[in-house]
């Protein structure tokens, strides 16, 4: 039997109801302890009644037998009509080396004593987090563990100590969890140190393994009633809505006290300049975040940045642009962005027909939902809370109440656990990419709830069979109805939606996952797909959230799953093919391949395009300077040049040169060059239209079965 630790790709979250507590006294004051003394003959003194108190504790676990080994971290301990849920999360504390002065032998000059220039360095362990500086925030690369308590007292419990049972998850990054170990501690309440909110809300006690062996010392001291600290930035252009309030009681603080998140709302920049179009791209919206938001380190705050702008050209509502986190400073899940000028469309209640900004209502419910993505959270359509979409809540509005009237001001219960308990890097800005908490949830996400749809088939072709390596692998997905009913399905299949996500087995079994990097576009809109009928997309995969897709030289399996609801249930569909990934054939072609390999950004400017992201731009012209290599990314650096870029108009002439080499590209990427074509115009669109005519090897991706 292997004594590897097991592993998971998500820790399973705490459960609702927690075991009773054996340790402490039990309920009859004569079955507690027979010897108690007697204050009179015939009357007990019984023990104080206390009980774990509700929010946030700040913890310390120091291990047995390594002194400078030391772990920092909250304990969120929440109260509700079952009991008491608890989690937690533990940062190893910095080390620092300090040379020891040692006198020197020399005389003293100008009256310093000498100091041997050869010093010897002592190691100090850093002093952790202040408590009278509340709940702490702590570096992204200190993390370690995730804690998920078992057993701790449900409501009361007699004297003056209590049990606590926890598993400790090690987190192994990019995202994989190890369960470590199980440990036990029997807490004893005493004064707090000084700085403590609530001296009396402290404890300590030795921790122990199965063994019954102590193997550390914990600490835990009240911090707060919140679970979580975190802030808002919201940036305008002029004459966008700050989205602060439904207009109905509903406001920031509401919507974040009800989570449990102390949270503070910085209204900042009213005058961020637009684009020259009619409407922000994607790449101008991560531009502008990057350039107008506050100085901030999200090692010490937890930011989150709201960008409102008259129009977006990928959705007509709001978009959380910044999932992946492949931008310059590898920060997923911070930025989103919300349109004020959208008009309403037909059929909205009382809405219908105003511009967005002013419909505070559904104006501000949408900036909510994003903000829901950005805390690491999927559309939920079990109600008509802030993470089920607009368009579906306003198609159930009704006469007597009809949208927006009919929004739930609240989280799915289920959303509430996670926004409360699940591992930080899930909820932080900055750590795990988007969807990393939600493709395997088991305690939150059941797969009972899941059904195949009969009839229905994913088809997977990649457009090429082998593929240099570092080249992007592009890949046609058709959903086919092959049965005799009609079937509502997605009504498009681009990776840009949220239906659509995958992996890739690479040759020695390692698997990595993919999904949107832009998320999200609330809408998603169902069609039905006909006997026989088939719906047709392509998508071109480089990285995901655990890095390059095609690394290595080797054969590659390619998955990709579809999911989408009906009538309260998760339908699924999946495909998969292989590709052949060669190995380089010349240095120029293996430095090339290693850049784009090593270059997150080089994704974003996939995804988005633009001209911001210095070193993704870098690694795209490294590309382009490989012969082999050059092919494979003409497409996309002819997208990036034909689409404007904030002042930057389109160069279709440069765009055109490109696709003059042996560009390889999908029936998609031609069809977007061909729409940015037409929207820029012009004599040397012409070219670009020629090349693109020129190019008969692109072939349909989908192959006729």
């Amino acid at each position: 039997m292997s004594n590897l630790p097991e592993t998971f790709s998500v820790p399973p979250m705490p459960d609702l109801i927690l075991p009773t507590q054996e340790d402490g006294p039990a309920a009859t004051p004569t079955a507690l302890n027979p010897n108690l003394p007697l204050a009179s003959p015939g009357r007990i003194i019984l023990p104080p009644i206390r009980s774990v108190r509700a929010g946030c504790w700040l913890l310390n676990y120091k291990p047995s037998g390594a002194p400078l080994v030391s772990y920092d971290g909250t304990l969120r301990v929440e109260s509700h009509s079952e009991g008491r849920t608890a989690s937690g999360d533990l940062y190893q504390r910095p080390v620092i080396f300090l040379p020891i002065p040692i006198p020197s032998p020399f005389p003293v000059l100008n009256n310093q004593p000498g100091i041997n220039q050869d010093l010897p360095l002592k190691p100090i362990l850093l002093a952790g987090p202040n408590p009278a500086s509340g709940i702490p925030i702590l570096a992204r690369s200190r993390y370690r563990y995730y804690l998920r308590v078992t057993a701790l007292p449900e409501y009361f419990y007699l004297g003056n100590s209590f049990g606590l049972t926890f598993q400790l998850y090690r987190f192994t990054a990019p995202n994989s969890w190890a369960l470590e170990s199980t440990l036990t501690a029997q807490m004893t309440r005493m004064t707090a140190p000084a700085g403590y909110p609530s001296p009396s809300d402290y404890a300590e006690g030795d921790v122990k393994n199965a063994a019954n062996t102590v193997v550390g010392r914990l600490t835990m001291g009240w911090l707060s009633s919140y679970f979580r600290r975190c802030s808002i930035e919201i940036d305008t252009v002029a004459g966008s809505e700050q989205p602060t309030n439904s207009g109905a009681g509903h406001t920031w603080a509401t919507v974040m006290d009800a989570i449990g998140f102390q949270t503070t709302v910085n209204l900042s920049d009213t005058n961020v300049v637009e684009p020259t179009g009619n409407s922000w791209s994607d790449a101008e919206m991560h531009a502008a975040m990057l350039a107008r938001r506050a100085v901030v380190n999200l090692d010490s705050e937890w930011r989150y940045h709201i960008l409102a702008v008259k129009n977006i050209d990928s959705t007509p509502r709001g978009i959380m642009y910044d999932a992946g986190g492949t931008d310059s400073n590898n920060v997923p899940r911070e930025g989103l962005g919300i349109a004020s000028h959208w008009i309403i469309d037909p059929g909205w209640g009382t809405v219908s027909g105003q511009r967005f900004g002013t419909a505070a209502a559904p104006y501000f419910r949408t900036a909510v939902h994003e903000l829901g993505h950005a805390l690491g959270l999927y559309h939920n359509f079990a109600d008509h809370g802030f993470m089920c979409t607009s368009d579906v809540i306003a198609a159930a509005g009704t006469p007597a109440t009809p949208f927006p009237s009919n929004i739930q001001w609240s989280f799915h219960p289920d959303n509430l656990k996670q926004l409360r308990h699940y591992p930080d890097p899930f909820v932080r800005p900055g750590s795990v990419a988007f969807g990393g908490a939600s493709t395997s949830t088991p305690a939150i996400t059941p797969t009972d709830l899941e059904a195949e749809v009969f009839g229905l088939a994913v088809e997977i072709a990649p457009l090429l069979g082998e593929v240099p390596l570092g080249a992007p692998v592009r890949v046609g997905v058709a959903l086919v109805n092959q049965g005799d009913q009609p079937v509502r399905v997605p009504a498009t299949l681009s990776l840009k939606s949220d239906f659509v996500s995958g992996s890739v087995t690479d040759p020695a079994g390692s698997v990595r996952s993919f999904r949107t990097l832009v998320h999200c576009i609330e809408d998603r809109p169902l069609r039905v797909l006909q006997p026989g009928e088939r719906l047709e997309d392509s998508m071109t995969l480089l990285r995901g959230a655990e890095g390059a897709l095609f690394g290595v030289p080797g054969i590659h399996d390619v998955r990709v799953e579809v999911h989408w609801e009906i009538d309260g249930m998760v339908a699924r569909a999946a495909g998969s093919a292989t590709v052949m990934v060669t190995a380089a054939v010349d240095a120029r072609h293996a430095e090339a391949a290693h850049k784009v390999l090593v270059t997150p950004d080089l994704h974003l400017v996939l995804a988005l395009g633009g001209d911001h992201l210095s070193e993704g731009l870098d690694a795209l012209e490294a590309a382009l300077d490989s012969a082999v290599l050059r092919p494979h990314f003409a497409a996309i650096a002819a997208k990036r040049l034909a689409r404007r870029f904030i002042k930057r108009r389109p160069d279709v002439k440069a765009a055109a040169a490109l696709l003059e080499h042996d560009a390889v590209m999908s029936d998609a990427e031609r069809s977007k060059l061909t729409a940015l074509i037409d929207d820029a115009g012009g004599a040397a669109s012409k070219d670009l239209a020629k090349a693109l005519k020129g190019k008969a090897k692109s072939a349909n991706l989908v192959r006729a079965k």
